[in-house]
């Protein structure tokens, strides 16, 4: 289901998906052929309070996710309120199942041109992670590199269904990074219990460019790794961070201890 106040949006979205018949990878089945989905767009609406009418309707179908626009009306984080109103009202009823995906273009430049640039950077930043907290599983920019484009959604919908807790397309990673530095003051920070290892860092890399744990697999052949093998030493990093498991998280402490610096990060471009 979509919740955009924008008609042209929802319409767009809904026919890209429902008439090319999108599928999505996921999870491999025990002998190791990829699972895939097709996505179909149940219905789109232009408010929260329609959103809920329908979730209140026990003749609708159950949807699997939720791409939920972030400003709605000329309230910049809109979607927040419906992502926490989702978590808590609807738990009983839906689980923790329905996973969410943030839909919005205020992350795509972190305003580089403003004076203000700094503060502005770091009120996206509390953005963000206030949506993370809330609930939200997935960001995805209406902007993104080239123009808005469905292959992000997707992309978006393939990393959740095969097991990653959340999703964050490129220009949003590239907001998260310089907001992170903004957040934490590196000179004032215990010194870590345990050191992070060359495989470690070079995992924390790859995480913070935007890769998957099956893209980082894909990536560090030398050392043999699996997606579930990353996820066991990204839950260890986390382990050692004294953190939540989230990926976010993972990155700000990095950077914060000076593990991974942005300068040295590279970037995917997706599509």
């Amino acid at each position: 289901m979509i919740v955009d106040d924008e008609p042209l949006i929802r319409k767009a979205i809904k026919f890209e998906i429902n008439e090319r018949k999108e599928l999505v990878d996921c999870r491999m089945d025990d002998d190791g052929h990829v699972q895939r989905k097709e996505l179909e767009v149940l219905d789109t609406f232009a408010s929260g309070p329609q959103l809920f009418a329908a979730l209140n309707d026990p003749q609708r179908p159950r949807p699997d996710y939720l791409l939920v626009d972030m400003e709605f009306q000329g309230e910049p984080t809109g979607g927040i309120f419906i992502t926490e109103r989702i978590r808590r009202q609807y738990k009983n009823i839906y689980g923790q199942d329905i996973k969410i995906i943030i839909l919005s273009g205020r992350f795509d430049n972190p305003l580089q041109n403003e004076t203000d640039r700094s503060q502005r950077i770091k009120n996206i930043g509390s953005v963000v992670f206030e949506a993370l907290h809330k609930g939200a599983n997935a960001f995805v920019s209406k902007n993104a590199i080239g123009g808005f484009s469905i292959e992000n959604i997707i992309r978006a919908i393939s990393c959740l269904e095969r097991g990653e807790k959340y999703y964050f397309n490129y220009p949003l990673m590239l907001t998260l990074m310089e907001a992170a530095e903004l957040y934490f003051d590196k000179e004032n920070h215990p010194p870590l219990d345990e050191p992070v290892n060359d495989e470690e860092r070079e995992i924390l890399q790859l995480e913070a460019a935007g890769c998957t744990a099956q893209e980082i697999a894909q990536r560090l052949v030398r050392w043999s790794e699996t997606d579930k093998s990353v996820q066991e030493k990204q839950k260890e990093l986390s382990r050692k961070f004294n953190i939540v498991n989230k990926s976010g998280a993972r990155i700000a402490k990095a950077i914060q201890y000076g593990i991974i610096h942005p300068a040295e990060i590279k970037y995917l471009t997706r599509g």
